[in-house]
């Protein structure tokens, strides 16, 4: 399971530009109920590409696990990522979560450990962003990051709102 995992971006006010193109596409085409349904103008979206890194993972890679304490958002582009909730019993399957949305929308919000394990269910391409740079974000970019914490915490109300898929929230 080889990943391209995301570099500690440099600690710099120049903000990087990142083509988001493709994940601008798969949020734009998304039809799922728990899309990010394209919430950011086409400035908006270049405002945040300097605050995400991309990463390439391989099907069966495990982007985090229950338990872990941590709050990366991740956005798929491409690919589908496979929720998992583990009990004393094994593991159960939740949910699978396409390209246009999110997944660690939960713990980002929270602040408490992961809910659930997800892996990438197919090679996939993600770009992450981590507390910190939200901070960053947040800081420089406020609008930006108001928008984004609303698409994502209209994410996370949509996934709890559906019994089925409850705790998929991750």
């Amino acid at each position: 399971m080889n990943a391209v995992l995301p570099s500690t971006p440099p600690a710099s006010s120049t903000v990087l530009q990142t083509d988001l193109g493709g994940l601008v596409q798969a949020v734009s085409q998304s039809t799922a109920e728990d899309g990010l349904h394209n919430p950011f103008t086409p400035e908006q979206w270049d405002l945040l590409a300097g605050y995400l890194l991309p990463m390439q993972v391989e099907a069966g890679h495990t982007l985090f696990t229950q338990g872990v304490q941590d709050r990366t958002l991740y956005f798929i582009e491409s690919g589908n990522c496979s929720v998992h909730y583990e009990d004393e019993k094994g593991r159960l399957r939740l949910a699978i979560v396409g390209a246009g949305s999110v997944v660690g929308e939960g713990a980002f919000f929270s602040h408490r450990p992961r809910s659930a394990t997800v892996q990438a269910g197919s090679p996939s391409k993600l770009w992450t962003l981590t507390a910190l740079r939200f901070s960053e974000l947040s800081n420089r970019q406020p609008a930006v990051a108001l928008a984004l914490a609303m698409a994502a915490g209209s994410v996370l109300a949509r996934r709890l709102g559906n019994r089925r898929r409850r705790v998929a929230a991750t």
